[in-house]
């Protein structure tokens, strides 16, 4: 279990990837799997999309890094497309595959899920669902936070709040939302043992190469840009290569100082690119 870790007392680092939308990609995350594993993370999450897409693939890729790379693997699971029934069939799939890490996140509403089958769900949050995980098996659970609180909290306070429910459910730790500002993640921290939150928390970075991925992610996490980031993007966005070395010196240096801060963890997100990992995991370490 990954909570196993966490008793070395040292820097924790770790990434994620994602199944591909293809099946003819499929092959390819493997080959990105055992680059990375090269590179000795500790351990390794693995997405899907809304509403548990590619939710099969999840599991088999999952069950590779476990038994064929043998890293900890964290698997993804969202509380919006699960029903209790579902939700322990898919517990049970990961145990048969020796997979005992789970990230519970709530997760998108699926475009496709209509406002009787939203309103009428199971899990209505996260911490929901953690209880239910809990009492299901043994499970190390993760749960997701945010340095600048998530976007329907009305102030970090209340986000503050909702989080340490989401810890007293029996989440173990923590990996927040990708951020570009480091302060946001110290104060996070900070107020987080304020109120009495004392667990495990990665600090969550996401290399930006190109103009167009800062929208989207900007577009889907409500994340803020600091000016440094917004020059370099305005200095190098037309040029492809140039704007990937610039974006992905801004994460080495965003994760040196974290690791320079002491803080718990980094977890890269890393867009199933291996040189994004292994360049950060070298800068660290």
């Amino acid at each position: 279990m990954i909570t196993k870790l966490f008793e070395r007392n040292r820097l924790t680092i770790s990434c994620e990837v994602f199944p591909p939308k293809k099946d003819d990609d499929f092959a390819k995350v493997f080959q990105v799997l055992d680059r990375i594993a090269a590179c000795e993370p500790d351990f390794i999450s693995v997405t899907y999309g809304a509403g548990g897409t590619n939710a099969g693939k999840n599991v088999e890729i999952a069950s590779y890094i476990k038994n064929n790379c043998h890293i900890e693997a964290l698997a993804h699971m969202t509380s919006v497309g699960y029903s209790k029934a579902k939700l322990a069939e898919g517990l049970d799939e990961l145990k048969a595959n020796g997979i005992d890490n789970v990230l519970a996140l709530r997760g998108d509403r699926p475009k496709t899920m209509t406002d009787e089958e939203y309103n009428s769900r199971e899990f209505e949050h996260a911490s929901d669902m953690i209880s239910f995980i809990k009492e299901h098996g043994k499970f190390c659970i993760a749960g997701a936070c945010y340095p600048e609180k998530h976007f329907e909290a009305p102030d970090m306070l209340t986000d503050l709040q909702n989080l340490k429910k989401k810890v007293n459910a029996g989440c173990n730790f923590l990996i927040s939302q990708l951020f570009f500002d480091n302060n946001y993640f110290y104060r996070l921290c900070d107020s987080a043992e304020k109120i009495g939150i004392n667990t495990h928390i990665d600090a969550g970075i996401m290399p930006i190469t190109s103009a167009k991925q800062l929208g989207t992610t900007v577009s889907l996490s409500g994340t803020s840009v600091p000016k440094e980031l917004a020059d370099i993007i305005a200095k190098y966005g037309d040029n492809a290569e140039d704007m990937k070395k610039a974006g992905l010196d801004f994460a080495v240096r965003q994760a040196i100082d974290l690791a320079n801060h002491d803080v718990d963890g980094i977890h890269v997100y890393a867009m199933n690119k291996p040189e994004y990992v292994e360049e950060i995991f070298s800068a660290i370490r």
